[in-house]
This record gives structure tokens, sequence and C-alpha cells, in this order.
């Protein structure tokens, strides 16, 4: 994943001029456009159906991802909580396509277009199933990407509960992961001539967030990993012969061993020993060897 981030990165340093700025301004209005004035047939015309597209009709394969998740004709409460998930869309994209660069926001998002196409093709062409492609994983896909980058941004549920995005996207993941267990487990329970076809849809969100992964990947294994404290090598390597050294010192009859010359506790508990903290590992040594034995190394 690392190496793949890398490369996108290496390709936009030299490619400075690639991408589509305010892609997701774009994107929202046409959204915005299709769901007041679209209707049946237009949402039919636009979406993702593989045999349309083979028989000539290759808008299809941008086209779909302009379709609202409320479908078209917008009407009533449907209006609100629409322009508030295309606010809400636009503001992560070009919140993104600003901390990125247009060219790797520009990369992350037709990724994710180009995965949902080679997915539903290959569906398709192996057994014959339409999958309905729809933009609301791929928007997900933006907004996991918005959380690892910025974890403490809050938003206000519901325009008045102030929550941190980090929270959110827990809460997405689980409802993510919630609605791909039900549809498998609704297909493998349902008629046997829809479950193909149901775990096909089932497995779709994960398609969707492949890109996150590829791109993201690194930042969210570093933001769940817990932070730790630079220790040196030596101090680690002294560490792991203690409790090696604590280990064995269990099942014998003595505390301490001098390692020069063999001296314990057991047989001389009169005399005293120390640890050499200058010796590379855990070294006891009796009174008589603490200063003049040779480190270890």
């Amino acid at each position: 994943m690392k190496s793949f981030s890398r490369a996108i990165d290496r390709f936009c340093n030299k490619h400075r001029g690639f991408g589509i700025p305010r892609l997701m301004l774009f994107i929202v209005i046409i959204t915005a456009v299709v769901f007041f004035v679209g209707g049946t047939g237009l949402l039919n015309f636009i979406r993702f159906i593989p045999p349309f597209v083979l028989r000539g009709e290759i808008w299809r394969l941008i086209t779909w991802i302009f379709i609202p998740t409320g479908g078209g004709g917008g009407l009533g409460l449907g209006i609100f909580f629409t322009l508030i998930a295309l606010y809400v869309s636009y503001m992560i994209g070009t919140t993104l396509e600003r901390e990125w660069g247009t060219g790797k926001f520009t990369i992350f998002y037709l990724l994710g277009v180009l995965l949902h196409i080679i997915y539903a093709f290959i569906v398709w062409f192996a057994w014959s199933i339409i999958v309905p492609l729809t933009p609301i994983f791929l928007n997900l896909s933006l907004f996991f990407a918005f959380a690892v980058l910025f974890p403490d941004f809050t938003f206000r549920l519901f325009l008045i509960i102030p929550i941190k995005v980090k929270w959110l996207a827990i809460l997405s993941a689980a409802i993510y992961l919630f609605t791909m267990v039900t549809g498998i487990f609704g297909a493998l329970t349902g008629p046997p001539g829809q479950m193909l076809s149901g775990l096909f849809t089932a497995l779709f969100p994960l398609i969707a967030i492949i890109n996150f992964f590829l791109v993201c990947g690194d930042d969210l294994r570093a933001l769940l990993q817990p932070l730790k404290a630079k220790t040196s090598p030596q101090v680690i390597r002294f560490k792991q012969e203690t409790k090696k050294v604590k280990k064995d010192l269990a099942d014998k009859s003595y505390r301490h061993k001098c390692a020069v010359c063999g001296k314990t506790d057991t047989e001389y508990p009169n005399v005293e020993f120390r640890y050499c903290s200058h010796c590379n590992g855990y070294h006891c040594f009796c009174e008589e060897h603490i200063n003049s034995h040779i480190h270890f190394e």
C-alpha cells in the first residue's frame, strides 16, 4: 500500500497539470440537477447496465456516479436531506483535493469508479448478473479518507449534536459491515435463483473501498497504532535479555550469579552482586568483578 501511494505521489509530482480541478463541485452540481429534474426515465437512461454499454451506450460508464441517493424528482423532506448530503460530499471532496492536490484526488476518485466498473463487468461476463452501481459506497470511501486525515474534525449531527468525525467513521464502518453480513445472509437463505445476485450485491461494498485501503492504508495503520516512546536498540535488547534471564532464574535455586567466577547468592549469601549497565545484555557480577570485568559487546 505504501509503494502504491508513493507511486501516485511521484506521478503527481511529475505531472502537476494532471487532474480535474474542483471535481467534486462538478459531481455535486450534476447530481443535484438529476435529483430535481430526474425521473424514472432519466435514471434508467444513466444507470450502468453492461449489455447496454457493450452495444454503444458508453455514457453509462460515467453517468451512474450522478445518481442521487434518494433517486430523482426530489420532493418534500427528501430535498433537505439530499442537500445536506450533497453539501457534506462537496466539503469532504474539496478538503481532500486541497490536502492531496488535484491530481491525487482525481486518481483516488477515478480509481474507485474504475473498480466499480471492473467488478460489474466481471460479474456480467461470468454469470450474466447485473450489479446495480451506485455512488453511495464510493462517496463513503471519501468520508473514510477524510476521517483518517482529520480524525478530530467535528460535525454537527442533525445540525445540533457535535461529534468528531472519527466516531462517525467507526459507526459508518459498523453499519458498512452489518449491511454486508445481512446481505450475504439474506442471499444464502433466500430463493436459490437469486442467491448469486444477492451475494454479488452484498459483496459490492468491499470493492467500493479498495481505493481507500490502497491510498490511505498506511495513514490508517499509523492512526490506529498507539504512540510509542522512542527507545534505543541497546535498551530494547537489555530489556529483552532481562526478561529472558528472569525466566531462566525462576526455575533455579539462586537469584544472582557472577558472569565471571560463577559465584551465586545461594553459595555466598554475604557477597554483594551488581548488574552492569554498560554491558550488552543483562549480566550479573559479584562485588569482586563488577568493576574489573570485560564488558559484553
